[in-house]
């Protein structure tokens, strides 16, 4: 089975042919890091637009380098929750039109499912795939939370813990922001990280109870504010790595320590990581040493699996088609996603 998905979440435009055994034929993804860079982050009606603009040649670009038509493929996966609104009903709108034109079978898929599903993509440059049941990360601009993974459905993903306000992602753009390093900023601040020390600052690690699952980084991205502003911003590039790997340290610490106690509340020996984040260096180094020294097996997927592509929608969508799923053309959309949420957002007692 060979299926064409669609992302259109955000800010990437992308397409991939995938079969339901994880085999990536293509992958064209068509970023707009530039064309939002000089507002500081994301802006809607901007993606919207340019999605518009690039979702044909995309999709076209997809299936050519699959070396198939769109009559050759067996159906059509479109990410429809969560997301951007309007950027989301772009890529609905436009899957709809070619599973009309082409007769062919369209399933709506959930951005967050498509995440966790990423480490199953193969290709020359993916890992060794995981094996159910397994515990998930899914860290990036939008989303932080820890998953127990006992299908590659929406009914066997269950959420352990979240982010009761800012996503990790979210946080390291705001701070990259404040200290005037461009968008996005968790490569730069990464990229900077690594020549830091991550004790020169000591910002507090959130929320640091064995007990809780939940998380957030809100208050992480204010004591970096203050810290500015008492000190005042670093004037030497020494001073900046540092500060930079002060922030990255807390930040991952509480990824790593929350993303292993489920894993042991769980009684789970297998970690996946996904999202944006997840392609974070530092991340990925304190995961890696983290399951290494408790014998547990980590998956992260390749850079390019992380963040937002096609591929990972398509196989989502594959396995949905695969097991008989099929959606109408009055398929919609949602900012929310299919997965139940049990980290309560905003702060106070549980």
């Amino acid at each position: 089975m060979r299926v064409l998905g669609i992302e259109s979440s955000c800010d990437e435009t992308a397409a991939a042919v995938v079969t339901e055994q994880g085999e990536v034929l293509s992958d064209v993804v068509r970023s707009q890091v530039a064309l939002h860079a000089p507002f500081g982050g994301v802006v809607p009606e901007l993606a919207s637009r340019d999605h518009m603009r690039a979702v044909l040649p995309v999709v076209q670009e997809a299936l050519s380098r699959a070396a198939v038509s769109l009559h050759e493929i067996d159906g059509i996966a479109v990410t429809n929750r969560p997301g951007l609104m309007g950027a989301l009903l772009v890529g609905v709108q436009v899957a709809k039109g070619l599973a009309f034109g082409a007769d062919k079978p369209i399933v709506g898929v959930d951005h967050l499912v498509g995440h966790l599903l990423a480490a199953f993509l193969r290709g020359s440059d993916a890992p060794e795939v995981p094996s159910f049941p397994f515990i998930a990360l899914v860290v990036s601009g939008g989303h932080t939370s820890i998953y127990r993974v006992d299908a590659p459905f929406a009914e066997g993903i269950r959420e352990l813990g979240g982010t009761r306000d800012d996503a990790a992602g979210e946080a390291f753009d705001k701070v990259a922001k404040l200290l005037g390093l461009g968008y996005p900023g968790g490569p730069i601040v990464d990229r900077l990280a690594a020549s830091g020390n991550p004790a020169a600052v000591d910002v507090p690690r959130p929320m640091p109870g064995a007990q809780s699952l939940e998380m957030s980084f809100s208050g992480i991205k204010t004591f970096v504010a203050s810290h500015v502003a008492r000190v005042g911003p670093p004037k030497q590039d020494g001073a900046l790595a540092d500060l930079c790997a002060s922030f990255q340290s807390a930040v991952v610490d509480t990824l790593v320590r929350k993303t292993v106690a489920a894993a042991r509340r769980e009684r789970i020996g297998t970690i996946v990581v996904g999202g944006g984040v997840a392609a974070n260096r530092g991340l990925r180094a304190a995961l890696q040493r983290a399951c290494a020294a408790r014998e547990m097996h980590l998956v992260v997927p390749a850079p390019s699996r992380c963040t937002d592509n096609g591929a990972m929608i398509a196989y989502a969508g594959a396995l949905r088609l695969a097991r008989g799923d099929r959606d109408g053309f009055d398929l919609g959309v949602s900012t929310t996603s299919s997965l139940p949420r049990t980290t309560r957002r905003g702060g106070g007692k549980r």
